[in-house]
């Protein structure tokens, strides 16, 4: 059971607002147009029988009254005076509408009675005979006590009154008639009255509930659209903070591998230093002492031989330095824009290595800031020096451009090709933590056909 209510509870709370709403307020609406139409009906009925009742009494009462004797000495009717009622209530209109007579004295005894037998009758007073008594007119529709049998079984609809018999000098109440109007054409009208109040509520009601349904619906659209937008913002931003902690680790992780691959260039670079200018400068040291600057005779043609071979030592150590310098120190590269910069970084290359690349641009490129410039700078650098070493410097080629909104770099040669999961050396691998660490992607597709380098930037213009 309670398994039962949980599921309903459960689909209930599944439905929309505007659903809900017609299901509870339809109902509650439906029980008190119930309850109202009930009641209004209930007092229409009462009201229209009661002013009925009230006018046929009036009537009655003008037509019998003249012919009753004083009730509150006499014990009994005369002849004549049952005569005169006989004739009365047999003939004429009052005998068509009257569909049975009955004349009450106070202690329950039937004075007169249009069937001849009650005459003389006893009985015990009922609640409507005790209020007429008190000097009320009392009606109802269609209701038979026990002893009512015949009326009852007449099959036509009857509306009985009991009407007090006042005198006419004091105005007390000395008897109580009661009769039974035929009321085909009442029921008619009070069945008419009684629908038309129906209506009018019924009515009532359903315009009340569609104007409620109507504000209920579009509060209930507007809900539902912000609760979707809601969910749409919710699962971006769950998307977003997602992203973000991927973004975040891709950081810290080339954050740790930058500062192990600064450790590797450094310790490159003191090699470089140590086995190349550092050898170089340390035979010209050595040269210095040489006996030829000692003074120990040799001639001044032995001296000048010493000096030109220190000379060269000392200038090959120079150009060693330059040329490490050359791939540590960058050109103003800051201020240019991104086409100048991937134009230097092509045209460096085919100076030093004497080979031609194929370059590609745009019409127009966006302006990043210097991170970017750097990172491509270095991108095609590295690019084109891994084509030269690797792929010969066979169709060597950069391209550029925007595709989905982000700044694509290419650098691609048509060399045999590598496996990027060994060959990857410290170049390549410095580049792609560079370009991780500023959000970007690095990616290395390789064949039999060729390398293709490809780098992606998410690119803000710079004013």
């Amino acid at each position: 059971m309670i398994r039962i209510l949980q599921n309903l509870a459960r689909r209930w709370s599944e439905l929309s607002l505007a659903l809900q709403f017609v299901v509870a307020g339809g109902f509650g609406l439906l029980v008190v147009m119930l309850v109202v139409g009930t009641w209004v009906t209930t007092q229409i009925r009462d009201g229209i029988i009661r002013n009925s009742a009230a006018t046929t009494a009036l009537y009655v009462d003008s037509v019998i009254a003249p012919l009753l004797p004083d009730l509150r000495k006499s014990e009994e009717l005369s002849e004549s005076v049952k005569q005169a009622l006989d004739e009365t209530l047999g003939q004429g209109a009052l005998g068509k509408r009257l569909a049975s007579f009955r004349l009450w004295r106070r202690d329950g005894t039937v004075l007169y009675a249009k069937d001849a037998d009650l005459i003389g009758r006893r009985f015990d007073l009922n609640k409507n005979l005790r209020s007429a008594f008190q000097g009320s007119v009392v009606a109802q529709f269609d209701t038979f006590d026990e002893n009512e049998d015949k009326e009852r079984a007449a099959g036509v609809p009857l509306l009985e009154i009991y009407n007090p018999v006042r005198e006419p000098w004091s105005g007390d109440v000395v008897a109580v008639t009661e009769f039974y109007e035929i009321a085909s054409d009442f029921k008619a009208t009070l069945a008419s009255a009684l629908l038309s109040s129906w209506l009018v509520v019924a009515g009532t009601t359903l315009t009340a509930f569609l104007l409620l349904s109507s504000i209920v619906l579009r509060a209930s659209r507007t809900i539902d659209d912000q609760r979707g937008a809601l969910r749409r913002q919710v699962s971006e931003l769950q998307g977003l903070v997602t992203q973000n902690s991927a973004l975040r680790q891709r950081v810290q992780r080339a954050s740790r591998r930058a500062t192990a691959l600064n450790e590797r260039y450094l310790r490159r670079i003191g090699a470089d230093l140590h086995d190349g200018p550092a050898q170089l400068v340390a035979l010209a040291a050595l040269r210095m002492d040489s006996p030829v600057f000692t003074g120990d005779g040799h001639g001044s043609e032995g001296r000048s031989t010493e000096v030109a071979m220190i000379r060269k030592t000392l200038e090959d150590a120079m150009r060693e330095i330059r040329g490490i310098c050359t791939g540590l120190v960058l050109p103003q590269i800051e201020t240019a824009a991104a086409a100048d910069v991937l134009r230097l970084a092509v045209e460096e290359h085919e100076h030093r290595t004497g080979t031609s690349v194929r370059l590609t641009l745009p019409g127009h490129l966006p302006e990043p800031g210097a991170s970017e410039k750097i990172s491509i700078y270095r991108f095609v650098q590295e690019g084109l020096n891994n084509a030269y070493r690797h792929g010969r410097g066979k169709d060597q080629a950069v391209h550029a451009g925007m595709k989905n909104g982000r700044l694509f770099v290419e650098v691609s040669d048509g060399g045999p090709g590598f496996d990027p999961a060994r060959a990857e050396g410290l170049g390549l691998a410095g580049l792609r933590e560079r370009v991780e660490s500023i959000g970007g992607q690095f990616e290395t597709l390789t064949g039999p056909k060729g390398t293709k380098l490809v780098i992606r930037l998410s690119v803000e213009e710079q004013a």
